[in-house]
């Protein structure tokens, strides 16, 4: 079971491939995913309201009481906005969570119906989604995930 997600070979390969090499990377990025490329975020768009929103809301707004807990004990969907804790988590987790599942990840420490898009979407279409998301965000909040990145990315070293 993976608890921390993608291991970070695979990470730099996904980040290295044509999705996340095109467009103007700004100097202060770091992670996977492609937020500053306007293709991508757009196809992100396109398939988070195909796929996410229903669950996350059409404004990344969330499920209604989100922080507290269903009747079954599971999470409730959260916010993708910079109200959420989605920026709170590294490019890597949030890409192994978007593409196996939250229980897969956690290895069932967390009960929640985000099941993986895996099978749905292919790794550049889940980095687009996830691009999308993180486009949404104030400059502040992406600053702060970008440095979170960072140190992620040096702890995987």
């Amino acid at each position: 079971m993976m608890k921390q997600g993608i291991p970070l070979a695979l990470a730099l390969a996904l980040g290295a491939g044509p999705l996340a090499a095109a467009g103007d990377r700004p100097e202060d990025a770091a992670g996977l995913f492609p937020y500053w490329d306007d293709a991508a975020v757009e196809q992100g768009a396109a398939l988070y309201a195909e796929n996410c929103a229903a669950c996350h809301g059409a404004a990344l707004e969330g499920e209604a009481d989100w922080r507290g807990r269903r009747d079954d004990g599971g999470f409730r969907a959260p916010p993708h906005d910079e109200t959420g804790h989605t920026w709170h988590h590294a490019d890597a987790q949030l890409f192994a969570i978007t593409k196996h599942g939250t229980e897969v990840v956690t290895g069932g420490a967390v009960v929640s119906d985000m099941q993986g898009f895996g099978e749905l979407l292919s790794d550049e279409e889940i980095l687009a989604v996830l691009a999308y998301i993180k486009a949404q965000w104030p400059e502040e909040i992406i600053a702060r995930h970008n440095e979170l990145n960072r140190r992620f990315e040096e702890q995987q070293n």
